[in-house]
Formats: C-alpha cells, structure tokens, sequence
C-alpha cells in the first residue's frame, strides 16, 4: 500500500515566506543603494565635463580678448588694483566705420522663484552697442545650479587687465529628474583658473 506524500505544514510554509520576503526586501535594498550610487554618479560626470567646457569657453574669451576692454574695473587702479565681482563683461567685436561694438557679459544671477536648481545660475549677455547707445541684447543661460561664481579682477593703470582669475562652484544636477537629484547629498565640484589676456 502506497504512503500519501506529504505536503508542506503551514509552520514550513511561515518560515519559507519570511525567508523569502528577507531576501527580497535585502535585494530591494542593494538595488536602490545601487541605483543612487548610479545617480550620483552620473550627475557628478556630467555636472563636471559641462562645468569645464563653460571655464575653458570663459578662459578663451579672457585669452584672446583685449587687455584694454574689460570690465568691470577699479575706480582708481593705482589705489585699489584688483576687485572681486559675480560678473566679467568685455568687447568681443568692434565696428569702427559703424561706431558698433559688441559686449559679452557672464554674470550670476539668482535663480527663479521655486525652481530646484540650486541657488544661482550663470548666464551669458551679448549686447550690441551702437554709438554709444544698446541696440540689442540676447541672453542665454549657461549653467544651473551654481553654487558660486566669482571672478577676480587684477588691473594695472589704463586700465588695463592683467590676470582675471574665476572661481567656480556648482552642484551636480541632472535635469531629467530633479526629484531625485534633490535628495542625493553630492559634493560640489569646483574649478578655480586663471588667464592673462594677449597684449596688443
């Protein structure tokens, strides 16, 4: 005569599901740690190849810009030869025969009301000067999420710059998703150069 198998008793069966549901919530675990060390990660790369195409792009400008057309400048060069400021304009273009010139301006600003890209933005203003007078002016922002940007200004009398040094301070961020970029705790990345612009 054949013997019944036997099933699982429910003690067994207790014990099974809490095994299971111990490796699942430990795998839910790994996979979200995971998951922010990725974010972070990715932000953090991104974040910075941007950060650094925005500081060579500004280097450049300082490089091959005039020494004679930047601002802002001292009141009294020879006092007071180097100033601190959130913002660095120079002439890009000059048009002698149409008294036309253009002005680039990198600037901080305060970011809009409600927005979750971090306290500053930097932006970038070209304006068109005619005799005198503002024609045109396009703006475009540069970069989010700044946490600080800072451009130190050395003159001699002219005036003419020397060495503009710009120190700059950003959060990573990765727009796609906000959400999540606003409850990672990622150290900022900052990029400190310096450049002298050529000499006429």
């Amino acid at each position: 005569m054949k013997t019944p198998a036997r099933a699982f008793s429910l003690i067994e069966m207790l014990v099974a599901l809490t095994i299971s549901a111990t490796l699942l919530a430990a795998t839910f675990a790994a996979l979200n740690a995971s998951f922010k060390s990725y974010k972070r990660t990715t932000e953090s790369a991104s974040t910075h190849v941007v950060t650094r195409i925005v500081m060579h792009r500004i280097m450049t400008m300082i490089r091959t810009g005039s020494a004679t057309s930047f601002g802002p400048f001292p009141d009294n060069p020879i006092e007071l030869p180097e100033i601190t400021t959130n913002e660095i304009e120079f002439v890009v273009t000059t048009d002698e025969a149409a008294n036309e010139s253009q002005i680039v301006r990198i600037e901080r600003r305060d970011a809009p009301e409600g927005s979750t890209e971090g306290p500053y933005e930097l932006w970038l203003v070209l304006t068109t000067v005619r005799d005198g007078t503002a024609v045109d002016e396009q703006e475009r922002p540069l970069m989010v999420g700044v946490v600080d940007a800072v451009f130190n200004l050395e003159y001699d009398v002219g005036p003419t710059l020397l060495r503009a040094t710009v120190d700059l301070t950003v959060r990573p961020n990765d727009l796609q998703d906000a959400a999540i970029a606003a409850d990672l705790e990622t150290p900022s990345i900052r990029m400190v150069a310096s450049a002298s612009p050529r000499n006429e």
